[in-house]
């Protein structure tokens, strides 16, 4: 198996790390600067976990050095895509799947969508329709990411909790290709399942980001004060509800309430969310992938939802302001 991971920040330093160890799959990764310098030099570090290991996959600057490969995962931020997706050409050949573990709402979301919005382009993630055109969504894998990791230093990734990637075919099929990326996940320490309505996932897991990540922005609070005071907790259920009436509108099942869901983030404790470390370190936030899409579909279903785009207005400003708003 030819797996390249494309812009191995902390999710795909932790893959590559973790899938170079058991050797079963030639890894390649994609990277740039500091860290690519660093892990050409030293290899790519793992600590974390229980775990403090080495690995040498092979670390390149560019999709041309990588040539053509089974499996490309793409761990870019969503506002990222556009601008990679013609860089990735050379990564893409007949045959090539490509395992989309971006946060929010995909770029394939509709493709095999069974309901009356198939094939239709969800532009606050795919403005243009550039990354559908030129990754196409037949080559789309979904993947839902649930480890926490960073950059702790070039070279170096720090596996903070989780070990789970969820997997799942756009038509929610068990593919010959899911299965085996499924078996080499496995085998390389992750838990991996295969689910049959990926969509379904995808949105538990929004459900709470659209929601926290927004508001932690605006008021630069963690997931247990959000959690736990009145007003914040308010607002996010609020959001939460509105997003639940527009996925279940477009077929969604939830299979929590939303007070487990926010339960679940309490439990989270002193947690800074990725769209307020983004904002604290002057990087683009993922404010369309995760609020914007919601608000863009909410339309097309016809179903108002004042709370997020009043939030989604004032999150914007708030990144606009800050010169962390990519839209």
């Amino acid at each position: 198996m030819r797996l390249c991971v494309f812009g191995a920040g902390a999710i795909g330093g932790l893959m590559a790390a973790k899938l170079a160890a058991k050797g079963d799959a030639e890894v390649t990764v994609v990277a740039r600067g500091p860290h690519l310098a660093a892990m050409q030099a030293n290899g790519l570090r793992l600590r974390g976990g229980g775990q403090d290991i080495v690995v040498h996959p092979r670390c390149v600057g560019s999709a041309a050095e990588a040539g053509v490969q089974d499996y490309v995962v793409v761990t870019l931020k969503a506002h990222a895509l556009p601008g990679a997706a013609p860089q990735m050409q050379p990564l893409l050949g007949p045959d090539t799947a490509i395992v989309s573990a971006v946060n929010g709402i995909p770029w394939w979301y509709f493709y095999k969508h069974p309901g009356g919005f198939e094939d239709h382009r969800v532009k606050s993630v795919d403005p243009e329709g550039q990354v559908w055109e030129m990754l196409h969504p037949s080559r789309a894998i979904g993947a839902i990411v649930y480890p926490a990791a960073e950059v702790a230093e070039p070279g170096i990734i720090e596996h903070t909790y989780g070990d789970r990637f969820t997997l799942g075919e756009p038509d929610g099929s068990r593919s010959a290709r899911v299965n085996a990326l499924s078996e080499a996940l496995i085998a390389a320490g992750f838990k991996a399942p295969v689910r049959p309505k990926i969509r379904d996932e995808i949105w538990v897991k929004l459900w709470g980001n659209l929601a926290f990540n927004p508001i932690s922005a605006l008021t630069g609070a963690t997931l247990d004060v959000i959690t736990g005071d009145p007003g914040q907790r308010q607002v996010a259920r609020d959001m939460m509800l509105e997003a639940q009436a527009v996925g279940e509108k477009l077929g969604v099942r939830f299979g929590i309430d939303v007070d487990k869901r926010i339960a679940g983030a309490a439990e989270v404790g002193a947690h800074k969310t990725s769209m307020l470390q983004d904002l604290e370190r002057g990087r683009p936030m993922e404010i369309d992938a995760l609020l914007g899409v919601v608000v863009e579909m909410a339309e097309m279903v016809e179903l108002p939802v004042p709370t997020c785009r009043t939030v989604l207005a004032l999150v914007r400003a708030r990144g606009r302001s800050a010169g962390c708003y990519a839209g």
